[in-house]
């Protein structure tokens, strides 16, 4: 272990260091673009832009990601899932730095505040909000908890999708517009994607040690050769799906995204399942900020420039 790092062995919450090693912040972009490409779709449709729903919005997305990957680094470590030959970053619980116990009290602090920001978006979107803010709780720690996590099966690209593409976009829709929209569906769909391929290419990078651990993840039921493809048909769908976006003027900005993401696929194919793959992710991850930042805009230039 790094004696440079941050360590916390005490018996309350992670110290500030350790909190921000933990909760992966580069993976907390995946939460938060839905709620502005989402936002953003109902701004265009007409809805007034409610700032303060968005801002609580957007903290609530960010909490219960944050607080899903500390319970995931916890419930890894207690499940014997970091060893010493973990390929990733370094997992706070798995290497000491923290107890399992401080790791789950501050994932169940930010899933209370994430539940604190879901009474106020309750009270302005009413029972649809209800719904998707318990499942997404509940998803959150299902993830990793339970006698079952979903990590631990191969539903867990599905449930990416369905939670960081579908629900929130077309959640954050609802909080903006007053009302559900098939075309936020879809374009929740082309955001889940992206999002996927993330999960996807961890587990593709893991794929050894989650073998050992007992893990039956996607790319452990397809193998790792189509594991390679299903990465590329993940990224590279959206932009057909995008065809069925209705829009006044256009969505050519977003295919400025195309070559990055066509490079990506193409990177991807030449990378063994190994620590090299760490920067593919961290590449995956931006170039889903990258696509949604572009379909944020092009929602929004035509109301800039009427």
């Amino acid at each position: 272990m790094n004696s440079a790092q941050p360590r916390d062995m005490g018996y309350g919450l992670l110290s500030p260091a350790l909190l921000l090693m933990a909760v992966r912040p580069k993976t907390l972009t995946l939460a938060l673009v839905p709620v502005v490409v989402g936002s953003a779709l109902a701004w265009r449709d007409g809805a007034q832009p409610a700032w303060m729903v968005f801002l609580v919005t957007l903290l609530s997305a960010c909490c219960i990601q944050a607080g899903t990957n500390l319970f995931n680094d916890a419930s890894d470590a207690q499940r014997g899932n970091d060893g010493p030959d973990r390929l990733g970053p370094v997992r706070v619980t798995g290497s000491g730095l923290a107890g399992a116990g401080q790791v789950k009290r501050s994932a169940g602090l930010l899933f209370v505040l994430a539940f604190a920001g879901g009474i106020y978006l309750v009270i302005v979107g009413g029972w649809p909000i209800v719904a998707i803010g318990i499942a997404s709780l509940i998803a959150g720690w299902a993830y990793s908890g339970g006698p079952r996590p979903l990590s631990y099966t191969p539903w867990g690209e599905l449930f990416v999708i369905g939670f960081f593409g579908l629900a929130a976009v077309a959640g954050s829709y609802y909080l903006q517009a007053g009302g559900f929209s098939p075309e936020a569906l879809l374009i929740g769909a082309v955001l889940g994607l992206p999002a996927a391929a993330v999960l996807l290419l961890n587990n593709l990078r893991d794929h050894a040690s989650d073998r050992r651990a007992g893990r039956r993840t996607l790319v452990q039921l397809t193998g790792t050769g189509p594991a390679y493809w299903l990465y590329g048909l993940l990224m590279l769908a959206p932009f057909p799906l995008l065809a069925w976006v209705s829009h006044p003027t256009g969505l050519g900005a977003v295919w400025l995204a195309l070559p990055l993401v066509a490079w990506l696929v193409w990177r991807c194919f030449r990378l063994p399942p190994s620590m090299a793959m760490n920067s593919q992710l961290a590449l995956t991850a931006f170039s889903q900020v990258f696509f949604g930042s572009l379909l944020a805009v092009s929602f929004l230039l035509p109301n800039f420039a009427g």
